[in-house]
């Protein structure tokens, strides 16, 4: 049987004029700034694409998903401090960064880069975009894996992990205690995005799911990766205090409520694709 895994890990990289370069925001931008638009940019080439809509999307994308997710942890999960400490909302580099508020962010920037740019409906583009974010999400997970943090709850698995930077295990060893071994559920939700991003690459470049059908590849982003965050969550820790009187009170914490509509949300847009299926020219395969 294996034991636990001790993850010591150091999250900075390398330390820049008294500023560290952390893996979590390297893989951060990897999969925001770099994979996700290279796979991207390979769709629009597909479809014969206007460069310049290309163009809009990535500062369309990249602003709403910083500020979505900034203020979704903001405003869901610490809205007194915030308030109490307005300048702090913009120290993005001390973390707090929500994904439920990301993807929120992420759908209002596309609905006002469908109306001011491509003049499509606001599905169109989440279809295309759904297709690499299940990658950038899994990077990010990683990420949260490098800091020691968004960890599950003590278990006897034997692929547990031990995190002994985690802040929540402050002054354990010097009070005598062990550090116990807890779920890595960073690895569990990026081992799912992954299987998300492969079904989405599946949906798109074998069955041409996005031309063929309205909101089908954004339905099916939607269901399997939060469908899978509300399971997820049962086993995590609490991001914050109030939250463990959630769930004594409701049996939920935030992070699953706030998942909820995004599943009912999935669910519907699979139903409502297969029920009025698109019929699409063929692409030319010669310039494709």
């Amino acid at each position: 049987m294996l034991s636990a895994i001790t993850w010591d890990v150091d999250p900075v990289i390398i330390d820049i004029f008294g500023r560290g370069i952390r893996w979590y925001g390297l893989l951060f931008a990897l999969g925001l700034l770099i994979l996700g638009p290279m796979i991207e940019e390979r769709i629009w080439k597909r479809e014969r694409l206007p460069e310049e809509w290309m163009n809009s999307l990535y500062i369309y994308v990249v602003l709403g998903t910083v500020i979505g997710a900034r203020l979704g942890h903001v405003l869901f999960y610490n809205p007194s401090y915030y308030l109490a400490h307005p300048g702090d909302i913009l120290k993005v580099w001390e973390g707090g960064l929500a994904s439920h508020g990301g993807t929120i962010g992420i759908i209002l920037a596309v609905w006002i880069y469908s109306r001011r740019v491509t003049k499509k409906s606001i599905l169109w583009t989440l279809d295309r975009l759904a297709v690499p974010t299940g990658l950038a999400a899994a990077l990010i997970r990683m990420g949260n894996l490098m800091n020691s943090e968004i960890f599950g709850r003590p278990t006897d698995a034997p692929w547990g992990f031990i995190f002994p930077r985690a802040s929540e295990f402050a002054g354990y060893a010097e009070r005598g205690m062990a550090i116990p071994a807890c779920h890595p559920t960073q690895i569990y939700e990026a081992l799912a995005y992954l299987l998300v991003f492969a079904l989405c690459m599946y949906l798109y470049w074998v069955r041409d799911a996005a031309r063929r059908y309205s909101g089908l590849i954004l339905g099916y982003f939607l269901t399997g990766v939060f469908g899978f965050r509300f399971f997820v969550e049962s086993i995590k820790n609490v991001q914050e205090a109030w939250e463990v009187n959630m769930v004594a009170s409701y049996g939920i914490n935030m992070g699953q409520l706030l998942s909820i509509p995004f599943v009912v949300a999935g669910i519907a847009l699979i139903i409502y694709a297969y029920r009025h299926p698109l019929s699409p020219e063929p692409l030319d395969k010669k310039k494709s």
